[in-house]
């Protein structure tokens, strides 16, 4: 009786199993395919229009012309550093709002990006002749705005509404920093000023190499860090029993979100909203299991960086706006929406 009992169940169970890893094996071939469609329009579109196959064609036969420089120098070392940029923002959002409890976490919103942004600013402005420095510095800043975060948050646990405060009374205090180096050093601020609101623009191999080591680093230790994510979703008390430390996994998993958001802010400045929204919108689809959430948002991430970096260059050619007016336009009703939601 008991083995029939037994088997009926596991019959049961096996096929809505089954039917749910169909359904976010689904999801993530349509996230593929919407981040391919966005890197594809990313090649292809800007003030000289070229065509899909003419750019397969230069891609795997460049033959030096005018449309060959442009792929090959502009637009494909662009679109490279916009495919990281999104996969380190939605996966550092991802990771901070499993760490911090928090769905409005983002490292733009709480004040990461902020700190990254101080101290990649001060060593554009202060240390011009160095800046092979800017990211790791960035990572610095980034890595000691989280931990003030986290310190002037906690009282007896964290709850979210203090670490929004919080994040904002930090991320002004740096910001406020940043403008005073750039108002005391006038003469140097043309470089800084795409920092404040994220761009693009002229964006060349040196850049994407730049990103690209930070970018693998953070994106394997971020997989590797999933199963500790979903034990973080359980509460600290489950997760403790469970044989996790948990402040030590959440200085770790706090660091690898600062090195994600900081890489990306050396490079592109200070673009918010991309680790809000994009975590959220993978998440409706394919569930807070965090091997499946971290692919998913990253392939998304790519999506909507490049598709919005790609309509803020033809929107209003050839005047070219930066991605980051793009992101706040949405990103902030978002954030509106999350907040009212939450509170």
């Amino acid at each position: 009786m008991n083995s029939t009992v037994k088997e009926k169940s596991i019959s049961s169970v096996s096929p809505s199993r089954s039917s749910r890893e169909l359904r976010r094996a689904a999801v993530l071939l349509f996230f593929l395919l919407l981040a391919l469609a966005g890197l594809f329009l990313s090649l292809t579109q800007g003030s000289t229009g070229i065509g899909m196959g003419r750019v397969w064609t230069l891609l795997t036969a460049p033959d030096g012309g005018a449309a060959s420089q442009i792929i090959w120098n502009i637009r494909l070392p662009r679109t490279i550093v916009a495919a990281l940029v999104g996969i380190n923002l939605s996966l550092s959002g991802a990771i901070l709002q499993a760490v911090m409890r928090n769905p409005l976490a983002d490292p733009h919103i709480i004040g990461i990006s902020a700190g990254a942004g101080l101290a990649g600013v001060a060593i554009m402005i202060l240390l011009p002749h160095l800046t092979y420095l800017i990211t790791p510095c960035a990572f610095g800043g980034a890595l000691a705005a989280a931990v003030l975060i986290y310190i002037l948050a906690w009282k007896d646990g964290i709850r979210p509404v203090r670490i929004i405060l919080a994040g904002v009374a930090v991320s002004a205090f740096l910001s406020a920093g940043i403008s005073g180096l750039m108002i005391f050093y006038s003469d140097r601020v043309h470089g800084a000023l795409m920092w404040m609101v994220g761009g693009l623009a002229a964006r060349s191999w040196p850049h994407a190499l730049m990103i690209a080591p930070y970018a693998a680093a953070g994106l394997l230790l971020a997989f590797a860090a999933a199963g500790h994510l979903n034990i973080l979703l359980l509460g600290d008390e489950m997760a403790r029993g469970l044989g996790l430390n948990v402040e030590v996994t959440r200085l770790v998993l706090t660091a690898i979100a600062a090195l994600l958001a900081a890489s990306s802010v050396s490079v592109v400045g200070l673009l918010g909203f991309v680790g809000l929204i994009v975590p959220h919108g993978a998440r409706l689809l394919l569930g807070s299991d965090y091997r499946y959430l971290l692919p998913g948002a990253a392939l998304l991430g790519v999506a909507v960086v490049t598709l919005s970096d790609t309509f803020a260059r033809v929107i209003f050619a050839p005047i070219e706006l930066p991605v980051g007016i793009i992101m706040a336009f949405v990103g902030a009703p978002f954030f509106l929406f999350l907040l009212r939601r939450e509170l």
